[in-house]
């Protein structure tokens, strides 16, 4: 590569792609691993890391922190996806990095991205080329590290997980790519303290997209130097809301511990960022029909009729008016009575079933019986309906609550009644 092609390549480069950091002076948050004496940093900076899974959000800095890691070490670096990759691709980075420590006395560092990616029978290819220590892994994941990754691979590798940047770590950012005469726009642009703000706030900790919205900001700028906050806002049209696997998860147990809880303004909440993320309306109402049925059952029995209009309205109507029908079934539950007699009752004739005998059907109540009377026409009716060694077990126990009030009366009834 000649100058004119340096020139023109730094020239085409995001303003994200320049400011990445090239050491870990340049490299801002993550001080609970990075900062000065923390251990993953003595690794780095002796050239003695071992294995590792790097987890976090998008723009935390693990590739960045991966390519820090290539830039110090004497180990040989391979780069590649867990998107395409494959056993066959594995089997021959293992045999470059053998040939490697045998001619060379070379390590090979292999970094992954995406690792949650791989299929689980390319994770267990990895099993014994990270055991032995023919390559020292890194992946890098924005995933759930316990339902995307081989607990077998994991308890090979020590997990270091990465926080999203926080609000100062953004403004240094962003104040040194404003400055920067190499990498960043060289001064020649302003920002005013509103605008850094929301730039901060905005971006939900994503350094990556805050710099693609400082850059369109800067470049779009007429008769001023100085970015105010209306620019960042056209610059930033939407607030950056995508979620991982692992908020995915973390958001829906909040959202159904809200149900449950009654915590009506909590739910509406994390419905509301579930909704905005782009989680599928129906995902949310099967949800709900869940709870209305084990959280609020025979306490308000109307709630699994309203959950399931809520399912209804989002197929008939669609998003994003059907909105309201799935609030509507979020509050009607959160403010109903509670119940989980039901659950308790089916999950409990389940255990038994499973620990005792298939017993047989009592001659009253069997297909085509000629002793079985109708307790509707005869009140009195004396109709065995369980088999004898059944007949003392209680599965449905009625809670004091809401509608189910009435048939905890019934069952508790004084004795001398």
């Amino acid at each position: 590569m000649d100058l004119f092609d340096f020139n023109r390549t730094n020239e085409y480069k995001p303003l994200a792609e320049r400011m990445r950091p090239q050491n870990l002076e340049q490299f801002f948050g993550q001080k609970h691993l990075l900062g000065e004496g923390k251990v993953l940093r003595r690794l780095i900076e002796t050239d003695k890391i071992g294995s590792m899974i790097l987890q976090g959000p998008p723009s935390s800095g693990k590739t960045t922190l991966a390519t820090i890691i290539s830039g110090m070490t004497s180990s040989h670096f391979e780069k590649l996806n867990g998107v395409s990759l494959s056993v066959s691709d594995l089997r021959e980075v293992a045999r470059k990095a053998k040939d490697n420590l045998k001619l060379y006395n070379q390590r090979t560092i292999l970094f992954l991205d995406e690792i949650h990616a791989l299929k689980s029978n390319v994770q267990e290819s990895l099993l014994p080329i990270v055991e032995d220590g023919t390559i020292i892994l890194i992946g890098a994941t924005t995933e759930s590290i316990a339902h995307d990754i081989i607990p077998p691979l994991v308890s090979r590798c020590r997990v270091y997980r990465l926080e999203a940047l926080q609000k100062d770590d953004l403004e240094q950012i962003l104040r040194q790519a404003l400055a920067d005469p190499e990498r960043g726009l060289g001064g020649e642009y302003g920002i005013t303290q509103e605008a850094m703000d929301y730039l901060c706030d905005v971006c939900n900790g994503d350094v990556r997209n805050a710099l693609i919205a400082l850059e369109t900001a800067a470049y779009s700028l007429h008769n001023s130097q100085t970015i105010e906050l209306q620019t960042i806002q056209e610059s930033f049209e939407s607030r950056i809301n995508a979620i991982t696997h692992t908020d995915f998860y973390d958001m829906t147990s909040a959202f159904c511990k809200s149900l449950r809880g009654g915590q009506t303004d909590a739910a509406i909440y994390w419905l509301a960022r579930m909704l905005y993320s782009g989680v599928d309306p129906l995902y949310i109402c099967r949800r709900i029909v869940v709870h209305a049925t084990e959280d609020v059952g025979m306490a308000n029995p109307t709630a699994l009729q309203i959950a399931l209009a809520a399912k209804d309205a989002v197929e008939f109507v669609g998003m994003p008016e059907a909105r309201m029908a799935i609030a509507e079934a979020v509050v009607f539950i959160c403010e109903s009575p509670k119940s989980n007699a039901v659950y308790k009752a089916i999950n409990g004739a389940l255990d038994y079933v499973k620990q005792t005998k298939a017993y047989e059907v009592p001659a009253d109540v069997r297909d085509g019986t000629r002793t079985y009377t109708n307790p509707i026409d005869h009140p009195n009716a004396r109709n065995e309906y369980l088999p004898p060694e059944v007949k003392s077990k209680r599965f449905y126990h009625p809670q004091n609550s809401g509608v189910e009030a009435k048939i905890f009366a019934k069952y508790n009834k004084p004795a001398a009644e």
